[in-house]
């Protein structure tokens, strides 16, 4: 990364000690609910206990050993999308949770 770059630097969360509990609690309470509903991927790396980046990353290097030895064309493509959350259509993901996980638009 280039230092002088300023696309290279992440804001500083300015966000008040009460709303980062509020945030976790939230984040907690929707985690429960999805493991109860049984509505997290198998293979979900964020948000699942005993699960990381760095086993997705040797789950995809296990799936592209595997389809080496079988005699398969591997390939592995990368994306960064910067600032991809920015772009989030807040209306389309209230949708998606209520339609896809069962999540009304007022969450109790």
């Amino acid at each position: 990364m280039d230092s002088g770059d300023v696309r290279s630097h992440r804001p500083i969360s300015n966000l008040s000690v009460a709303s980062k509990l509020l945030e976790r609690i939230a984040a907690k309470q929707l985690i429960a609910y999805l493991e109860k509903s049984a509505l997290l991927p198998r293979l979900q790396s964020a948000y699942n206990t005993g699960h990381s980046s760095e086993t997705a990353v040797l789950k995809v290097l296990s799936d592209i050993i595997l389809g080496i030895d079988a005699g398969d064309l591997s390939a592995l493509v990368l994306l960064h999308l910067s600032a991809a959350f920015d772009t989030v259509d807040h209306h389309i993901l209230l949708q998606r949770l209520e339609h896809s996980y069962g999540l009304p638009g007022l969450v109790r």
